[in-house]
């Protein structure tokens, strides 16, 4: 068999094995995140806004390497959970500042057993977990 035919074998590609451990890491969080009565991706809206509360639309998506088109249907829904609210800038009308509600900055409580409970799921040390950690930042950062 030629080396041309061994670059399109799936094993051979990284962009599967990145792409799997996504979604069975994501799967292992639905079941802990659902106690807290989040989804995935609004949980890690709540990250971005327990760390700094107060930012704007643009800002949130910059933490999150997503458009802002693609955070809106989903900020507006944490809104109608009572978790955030949604204004505009006082300094700049274009602009739209998300704030944690009372709702939404007391679940940070019940949301710190999260990473400890995921990190029972993963078949990682916390060593492992550590470096890979370090090289899908080196990954995604370019």
């Amino acid at each position: 068999m030629s080396d041309e035919s061994e670059v399109l074998k799936l094993e051979r590609q990284l962009c599967f094995p990145l792409y799997t451990a996504s979604r069975l890491t994501t799967q292992c969080y639905q079941p802990i995140l659902q106690e807290l009565g989040l989804t995935y991706p609004q949980y890690l809206v709540m990250l971005v806004l327990w760390e700094k509360n107060d930012l704007s639309l643009s800002d949130i998506a910059h933490k999150l390497y997503l458009q802002s088109n693609t955070l809106t249907p989903l900020l507006k829904r944490m809104e109608e959970l009572g978790l955030l609210t949604r204004t505009r800038s006082k300094q700049d009308e274009r602009s739209i500042c998300i704030s944690l509600t009372e709702k939404g900055s007391h679940l940070k409580a019940q949301a710190e057993q999260v990473p400890s409970r995921l990190m029972q799921q993963v078949a990682l040390t916390k060593e492992e977990a550590i470096q890979l950690h370090t090289l899908l930042y080196r990954l995604i950062r370019g």
